[in-house]
């Protein structure tokens, strides 16, 4: 018999020696953690979120995704991934609400939409949309088939200043002795005023650059940001459209970072350049590029042809070429609250982990640990060397596409909800809501 005296000394040490014999065959979790959520953390890690999150420990280089994904799901999967963000709370006011207004409040059953000017509105938005409440809403660029529009859209092409079919302006001041419209003008010619013939088509304006800056002469505006009359992100698929899209399952690890540029502004090369230059990359474009020539990715990647007999163009591969990158760097033209522009979401829509330097609350925009906040570190060395240990580490890397995997998405789904995909429903919606041609406010 032995004496519970030494029993009590064995025991911890029998415990010891099976912990360490199980770990010949048990892989524990990482102590990576993700990037902090620009202070939209969950509120049960508060105390770290102004920190950066320690470098993941585990040096083991994969090119597999998939496999990846495999060993994320054993060590930590989808359960705990959705308990961690549950308190997941980003500013809901950085986004419209779609399709939850009162269907009462719509005026008129039928709207159309013309589009008289444009520089990139796609094409095949054009066609006849069946929308809630039994809204039914023409968007054509055809003056045959929008012969009788209720608004005529212009989008980075200002309106006409003076138009007796057109809305002129903001707000309606009253009604002329001639039975027009008359609206007040913050234009040139304001002090004349502008006349609307009553019942003639209201003016859209739409301007989703940085500046966003309304024309004056319109009665709709359309921007980026929540407050303006009808918001449009640039999540949604339309923003690109003819692409091949083929999502590599090989991540290379010779170059880590994609970087794609030919708009070379100075401010955003001299920040790309610190930090590529820690990094392995590859730089296609115009802007610091390491890769022998422009439009190299076929070369680089055949599989990511379109198979047209048209001359190839960047866009046509661009989905497709940086999948096979661990991750992409994304740099805006311009630091501007709100504005998360296509650079972001391409990213995301590869298969690929952004790097991104752009709107200080991009969070409000995007999934939870589905970034890395360039923003956030207090040194592009001190971001490179996070971004390398990444890379080597195949279980806190896929917990970067865990959100994909597990439907966790905090905002993102009300970013694809007002997206450039959805606007003709929301923007008739909007002007049924206004009382069409009468030009009612809300």
């Amino acid at each position: 018999m032995v004496p519970s005296k030494t029993l009590g000394y064995m025991a911890p040490m029998l415990s010891l020696a099976v912990l360490l014999f199980l770990s010949r065959f048990l892989e524990f979790p990482s102590i990576s953690s993700p990037l902090p959520t620009a202070g939209l953390p969950d509120p049960r890690a508060a105390a770290a979120a102004t920190t950066i999150p320690a470098t993941p420990r585990r040096k083991e280089p994969f090119t597999d995704l998939v496999g990846a994904f495999d060993r994320w799901d054993k060590v930590v999967g989808c359960e705990r991934f959705r308990e961690k963000h549950r308190g997941w709370a980003p500013n809901a006011s950085a986004l419209q609400e779609a399709g939850t207004g009162d269907c009462r409040g719509l005026e008129v059953p039928h709207v159309s939409v013309l589009v008289k000017g444009w520089t990139w509105i796609p094409d095949n938005l054009d066609q006849m949309y069946s929308c809630r409440c039994g809204l039914s809403c023409l968007w054509t660029k055809s003056e045959v088939l929008g012969d009788k529009p209720d608004a005529l859209l212009f989008e980075n092409v200002r309106p006409p200043l003076q138009d007796s079919n057109s809305a002129s302006c903001f707000h309606v001041i009253g009604t002329s002795k001639d039975g027009c419209m008359e609206v007040g003008s913050v234009g040139p010619d304001a002090a004349s005023g502008n006349l609307r013939q009553k019942g003639g088509p209201l003016r859209v304006y739409m301007d989703l650059e940085a500046s966003r800056k309304p024309s004056g002469f319109e009665d709709i505006f359309i921007g980026y940001h929540a407050k303006d009359d009808v918001q449009t992100t640039y999540a949604g698929a339309l923003f690109h459209n003819s692409r091949n899209y083929h999502v590599s399952r090989q991540k290379r690890s010779d170059a880590l970072v994609y970087w794609s540029s030919s708009r070379c502004l100075p401010d955003r090369d001299q920040l790309a350049k610190s930090f590529l230059s820690l990094v392995p990359h590859h730089s296609f474009g115009k802007c610091l590029n390491n890769v022998d020539g422009l439009d190299m990715a076929l070369d680089f990647y055949p599989e990511c042809s379109n198979g047209e007999n048209s001359p190839p163009h960047w866009y046509d591969h661009l989905h497709c070429a940086m999948s096979h990158y661990k991750f992409v760097l994304a740099i805006e033209n311009t630091v501007v609250e709100s504005y998360v522009t296509e650079k972001l979401f391409y990213a995301l829509d590869a298969g690929s982990v952004p790097i991104y330097f752009g709107a200080p609350n991009v969070w409000d925009f995007v999934p939870p640990n589905s970034i890395i906040d360039g923003s956030k570190f207090s040194s592009m060395e001190e971001l490179a060397a996070y971004v390398k240990a990444l890379a080597a580490d195949p279980v806190a890397y896929a917990e970067y596409h865990a959100w994909r995997r597990c439907g966790v998405l905090g905002n993102y789904g009300k970013a694809r909800a007002t997206s450039l995909d959805t606007l003709p429903c929301r923007l008739c919606e909007y002007i049924s809501r206004k009382g069409g041609k009468n030009l009612r406010t809300l």
